[in-house]
């Protein structure tokens, strides 16, 4: 008997943006490059990405899920960092998150391309992806890419569960901070008393 006892085999996500991280941490430039051209392509349609795309989608329900493997191969060829992995134990690695961290430097322009993307239809997510993953890029913040490509996956759920659980990661330092203020003594109540 070989493995470990309760070892599972990563699912396919995990597989896949394995093999992209891989391609960056190799500093496989040709395969970059490669990825890079699907980029303002519709998700496919750019045959390049074939050898790094199809192995891992072989099998995939729908069409929607098959569109955000190409969608995260292109955008981590935009942007060839290893995925963010937080060890502070929060559970919001989202993309909401990440764009958080440029908030004290972008003002309200951020604040309105990030509405945008919440709002953005999935056909329109490509371009929108890119504008914000440009931007991560050029203050070199992390992304969290497994958590992408699954939320991707998810982007037309009725509910807007990733659109709401990105909006909580966007804002919610901001919410966490105003609780604080509110915690601490009001001097105002006090003199009340």
């Amino acid at each position: 008997m070989s493995g470990a006892v309760g070892a599972q085999r990563p699912s396919r996500d995990e597989r896949f943006i394995s093999a992209l991280e891989h391609l960056v941490t190799n500093d496989d430039r040709a395969a970059l490059a490669a990825l890079r051209r699907g980029l303002g392509q519709q998700p496919g349609e750019t045959m390049e990405l074939y050898p790094y795309v199809v192995p891992y989608v072989q099998g995939l329900r729908y069409p929607s899920d098959e569109n955000a493997y190409y969608i995260i191969a292109s955008l981590i060829g935009l942007y060839p960092t290893p995925s963010w992995q937080r060890s502070d134990g929060k559970q919001s690695i989202n993309l909401g998150a990440s764009l958080a961290l440029l908030k004290d430097d972008s003002g309200d322009s951020l604040e309105k391309r990030f509405v945008a993307l919440l709002n953005a239809h999935v056909d329109d997510l490509p371009e929108h992806l890119r504008q914000a993953i440009s931007l991560l890029k050029s203050k070199d913040k992390p992304v969290n890419w497994l958590r992408l490509l699954r939320d991707l996956k998810q982007w037309d759920r009725e509910d807007h569960r990733v659109q709401r659980l990105w909006a909580k990661g966007f804002w919610e330092e901001a919410i966490e901070d105003d609780d604080e203020s509110a915690a601490q003594p009001d001097d105002r109540a006090v003199e009340n008393e």
